[in-house]
């Protein structure tokens, strides 16, 4: 009895001590290991933490897209071979600014963000037309700091501006802060005026080109002068007291072409509060415009000369000195932009082909290290297709062209700086630059892109000093058009620009409920 009791403790202690060892082994695993496995799933549920050493997910991207944008070559070929402002072309004299300078500030704006030929373009052509060129004020907004100013950045670059030929030209050049919206930037055109003491400035867009009348003028213009000599006179004319009351004449602008070209009254843009940033784009002159005119102040419009809204670039802007022997050559954007979008699809379809070949030739194996081993001296392209001799010096011959100068044309004269100057109205020479212009500017509204197809055709600059992906800012200067349309909506409760026939008064902005 004594011995089955024994038997009995023995086998419970041995049993309890087997139990104990075995918990103790499974909490030592567990504390190992992390909590166990409810613990885990609880805190994973109410706290999930990505794992430390996860592979991060390969960014899904957008199709690569071919360029379509040729080249850029400078277009005034004198005055990039020049070292001096005596090395460029005379002026016709016709078009001389006068000299001595007229008594009063004629300070004239012209902003710039991208595309150096349209602005070199229409600086020149302002020139011509007999600007003074220290009276031109190019304020370069393009974001891009110093880096122009100090030749950092290359010609194929749309925010490329040359310092040092504006200065030779003679024109001042400003540079914004930062990248301004188009209401930024005609904020700054008053302030700068403001700093300046000036009572008012004139303003022009960068994408026209400016020439003064030649042939019979229109009705309301007296003579032939220069575009400048006419702008002076309008000046002139605002200045001069109603002749009914002869109080002052309450006026904020003078058009040109619309505001092609604009003559603006400071006090008067005072007066209203400037243009609304919050409205950075389109919609800001509608909100302008109407606000000037709910103040009972005046916007007219009158003739100084031929205003040609452009897309594009002359190939060689002598032709506006007016030089005999010098005829204006241009290529149209729109053409230009169908053969290189052939290029691209042709392009296209032999690297697909390419790329099937290489398929073809990887399932072969053997036959493939055969080929190689047969035509060793042969380079092959970046897919994998092979390239023939005269494929290879295509590629060269296109990847040095940005470099080379254009060839001049085997029937021009060459060009210098003492040419002989045209006569007035020339038929033989004045006549085929209105043509050109006027072809011009009708590519400009044919493009089938939209008129401001020009903003975003340009591409290159990677790697350069604040460098923007092209096709991302031109969408997000879309974007924000976009959000300014909206707010002009709800600034005055009604989307169209006829705010003002509709009875709106300055203090209506934001209080009227929405028409739509």
């Amino acid at each position: 009895m004594l011995v089955n009791l024994r038997q009995r403790t023995y086998y419970l202690a041995t049993t309890c001590i087997i139990f104990i060892f075995c918990i103790a082994f499974y909490l030592r695993t567990e504390i190992a290991t992390g909590a166990s496995p409810t613990v885990e799933k609880t805190q994973t549920e109410k706290n999930p933490i990505k794992e430390e050493h996860a592979i991060p997910q390969k960014p899904k991207y957008k199709p690569e897209k071919a360029s379509i944008s040729p080249p850029i070559i400078d277009n005034f070929p004198v005055a990039a071979a020049a070292h001096s402002a005596s090395e460029l072309p005379t002026i016709a004299p016709w078009n001389a600014p006068p000299s001595p300078h007229v008594p009063e500030s004629t300070p004239l704006f012209i902003g710039f963000t991208r595309n150096w030929r349209l602005l070199q373009q229409v600086v020149v052509s302002y020139i011509t037309s007999g600007w003074p060129p220290e009276d031109i004020y190019v304020v370069e907004n393009t974001g891009v700091m110093n880096s122009n100013k100090n030749g950092e950045l290359s010609l194929q670059n749309p925010f490329f501006l040359n310092h040092t030929r504006l200065n030779m030209l003679g024109v001042n050049v400003l540079v914004t802060p930062t990248l301004f919206t188009f209401a930024q930037l005609q904020n700054f055109y008053l302030y700068t005026s403001i700093q300046n003491e000036w009572k008012h400035y004139f303003w022009s867009h960068m994408d026209v080109v400016a020439v003064s009348y030649e042939d019979s003028p229109p009705d309301s213009i007296p003579e032939s002068k220069s575009i400048y000599t006419h702008c002076v006179s309008a000046l002139r004319d605002v200045a001069l007291p109603d002749p009914e009351t002869g109080a002052a004449k309450r006026w904020a602008m003078r058009f040109f072409a619309y505001d092609n070209l604009a003559l603006v009254n400071v006090a008067a843009f005072i007066e209203v509060g400037g243009w609304d940033t919050m409205i950075p784009f389109y919609m800001g002159d509608c909100d302008m415009h109407a606000r000037i005119e709910m103040a009972g102040l005046g916007i007219t419009d009158g003739p100084a000369g031929l205003i040609y809204d452009v897309a594009s670039a002359l190939d060689d802007l002598l032709v506006l000195y007016r030089k005999v022997g010098v005829l204006p050559e241009w290529t149209d954007p729109n053409v230009l932009d169908d053969e290189m979008r052939a290029i691209a699809e042709e392009a296209e379809r032999k690297a697909e082909e390419s790329r099937l070949e290489v398929e073809r030739l990887e399932k072969g194996g053997v036959e493939k290290e055969k080929q190689k081993r047969e035509i060793p001296t042969r380079e092959r392209d970046d897919v994998g297709g092979i390239l023939g001799k005269n494929e290879i010096d295509l590629q060269d011959e296109e990847i040095h062209y940005e470099f080379l100068p254009p060839s001049p044309s085997p029937s021009s004269p060459p060009h210098t700086s003492t040419s002989l100057s045209d006569t007035p109205n020339s038929p033989t020479y004045f006549a085929p630059l209105l043509s050109t212009l006027d072809r011009m500017q009708n590519s400009k509204h044919a493009s089938r892109g939209g008129r401001n197809t020009w903003q975003g055709r340009q591409t290159g600059g990677i790697g350069e000093p604040f460098y923007r992906d092209s096709e991302g800012f031109e969408r997000a200067i879309v974007m924000t058009i976009d959000h300014g349309r909206a707010v002009f909506a709800e600034k005055w409760g009604h989307k169209d620009c006829d705010i003002v026939r509709i009875g709106m008064r300055p203090g209506d902005a934001w209080r009227v409920e929405r028409d739509w």
